[in-house]
């Protein structure tokens, strides 16, 4: 029995790794991350773009657009939930069951959560995960731009309940990247302007889909509108050619 959480990049289903489609393509049930049951998500709409109607692929509903500064009861009983069908499919039938998750399965995924608890369910399985292309690698792709350069640090904030950590970030020479802000980008745009970078920072959304917008935070209004999963990358001053912090 093998459970394989799988990288799927950030949207653009030509962004999914060779290692990625080929675990998708083997795997003996692929399942897949969503709101609803009746609604497609963005990593099943990846995979199906690989896999088309294959009955493998399969939905599990989680509270992902809940916040994470409130109370987790219903978070935790969809982990619990999905957690039982994975263990049961595994139970039943063996093999490898993926588990497509956007971006990369060690960064901000839900994977982690799945995969511990279906470990508590069955010990003897075997846990793998597949990497894959971030939102802020897609984001510097598409902006032109080099995330870092030198001996720059970086610096990854979830921002999703205030900027405290944002603001400390900024303090420092090297490049900030903050996730899951939208729903706090007029707060996130006033800090970064704040700190003297508006000027160094791009915004992203809905990257590798119709919609996907990449352009410079300076230019971004319709801040009350911003989709959860925005991506912001401030770059630090720089230099001449290596001249770098």
């Amino acid at each position: 029995m093998r459970l394989v959480g799988v990288g799927v990049g950030p949207g653009d289903p030509e962004m999914l790794t060779l290692a990625a489609l080929r675990e998708i393509r083997e795997a003996g049930t692929v399942f897949v991350p969503v709101l609803s049951a009746d609604e497609q998500g963005r990593a099943e709409a990846i995979v199906r773009a690989h896999l088309g109607d294959d009955d493998r692929v399969q939905r599990l509903v989680f509270a992902l657009a809940d916040p994470v500064d409130g109370p987790q009861d219903r978070r935790r009983r969809h982990w619990d939930d999905a957690a039982a069908v994975v263990a049961q499919r595994l139970r039943e039938q063996g093999g490898t069951v993926a588990f497509a998750t956007l971006g990369d399965p060690a960064v901000y995924s839900t994977f982690s959560y799945l995969a511990a608890t279906v470990a508590e369910l069955l010990p003897e399985v075997d846990l793998a995960t597949v990497p894959g292309i971030t939102a802020m690698q897609a984001t510097a792709a598409q902006a032109g731009v080099a995330l870092t350069e030198g001996a720059e640090s970086l610096t990854v904030i979830p921002v999703m309940r205030d900027v405290t950590a944002l603001q400390e970030a900024l303090r420092a020479r090297g490049t900030v990247v903050a996730y899951k802000g939208g729903r706090r980008l007029g707060e996130l745009r006033a800090a970064i302007a704040e700190s003297g970078a508006l000027e160094r920072s791009v915004y992203a959304e809905h990257l590798g889909t119709p919609d996907a917008r990449v352009l410079p935070l300076s230019d971004v209004s319709e801040v009350d509108d911003a989709p959860y999963l925005s991506t912001v990358v401030v770059l630090p001053p720089r230099g001449g050619r290596g001249e770098q912090w």
